[in-house]
């Protein structure tokens, strides 16, 4: 009996000793895998930090344009490729570095003032300008964010700056101001029997003012006698070009945002009756016009690109920046309808 007793105090012992120690491994466990846990938050703490300041670094190297475009044409449209594919090339590109606000006013003046308020409110990096009126516009609505323009005959004249030489506002940019004076001598040079041209433009917009007063002064230098065709909407042009046909042996547009978007509206009238038409620029000859000796909207918009670059890079501000032109004209000729209307081009201008 004493032995068994004995036994059964051994077993008891054993079984006291191996508890204890399974208590010991279940601890060990369990702080391992505490320790593993917090092991997991402290990497995801880390992870979303690094995250965080991820998120950080692309919003301080992001830039925000909003863009307000007079209307739709070609001239214009190619001046705003020019203007992305300038930006592009100082390393500010859509998608990447870059959100550009789009916006265009259709012609429509009051248009431009409801975009040209919706832009300034959205407070972008910088505002890009197509055209006298859309520079106008966004120009009434702010005097802090720098605005960039193109497709300005006269930044000046329009009251978008103090000095084309230096603005001293926060406006800066390119003119599209063609060799007016040239385009004249052009003129009587293909057409030496004209007595008469008649100059149409919207009178509305300064830029063509600007223009055909220029024109004006070169015809009566040159002999020739001036005659104003004036437009204030689409439908009245028809109408003005008609009564103009057996009084002009020719007819000339300067960079108008009107007669560029309706081109045709002119030249279906001007063709059949035989009357050239000479343009301010290139993308004018789509639509009819006879040649050109002007500028390159696209790369006048491109030049633009590299101006707001500039100050986007904190290297200078429109108060700074002198308005700048386009220092070589191009020449362009539709030679099918020179062909068809009997106008013989100077050789050295085809070359």
């Amino acid at each position: 009996m004493k032995k068994f007793s004995i036994i059964i105090a051994l077993i008891l012992t054993m079984s006291l000793l191996i508890s204890c120690g399974n208590s010991a491994n279940d601890v060990d466990t369990n702080d391992e895998v505490v320790e593993q846990e917090s092991e997991a938050v402290e990497v995801e703490s880390q992870e979303a930090e690094d995250a965080e300041t991820d998120d950080s670094q692309v919003a301080a190297d992001m830039f925000e344009i909003g863009v307000i475009q007079l209307a739709p044409h070609a001239a214009l449209d190619s001046g705003y490729e020019g203007f992305v594919d300038g930006l592009a090339e100082r390393g500010f590109v859509e998608g990447e570095n870059l959100t550009i606000d789009y916006n265009n006013a259709q012609g429509d003046q009051s248009n431009a003032t409801t975009i040209a308020q919706k832009i300034v409110n959205a407070n972008p990096n910088l505002i890009f300008a197509i055209a006298t009126p859309a520079a106008q516009a966004v120009a009434n609505q702010t005097t802090e964010i720098p605005i960039v323009i193109t497709a300005v005959t006269d930044a000046a004249m329009s009251g978008l700056v103090n000095s084309n030489d230096k603005p001293e506002t926060n406006v800066t940019g390119t003119s599209d101001l063609t060799p007016v004076k040239e385009q004249m001598e052009l003129i009587q040079e293909i057409l030496p029997e004209a007595k008469s041209v008649g100059v149409i433009f919207n009178s509305s917009e300064d830029n063509s003012l600007i223009q055909a007063e220029m024109a004006q002064e070169k015809l009566e230098e040159l002999g020739i006698e001036y005659l104003e065709l004036t437009v204030s909407k689409t439908d009245e042009i028809s109408q003005v070009v008609q009564s103009a046909m057996g009084k002009v042996d020719a007819i000339y547009t300067p960079t108008d945002n009107l007669i560029s978007a309706n081109m045709t509206a002119v030249t279906n009238i001007t063709t059949p009756a035989g009357v050239p038409v000479i343009c301010g620029e290139a993308a004018m000859l789509e639509g009819g016009g006879l040649l050109t000796y002007g500028i390159d909207y696209y790369e006048l918009g491109k030049q633009s690109g590299h101006m707001a670059a500039d100050i986007l890079e904190g290297k200078s501000t429109p108060q700074e920046m002198a308005i700048q032109t386009i220092t070589e004209p191009i020449f362009e000729v539709n030679q099918e309808l020179a062909d068809e209307l009997g106008i013989e081009i100077p050789a050295k201008y085809l070359e």
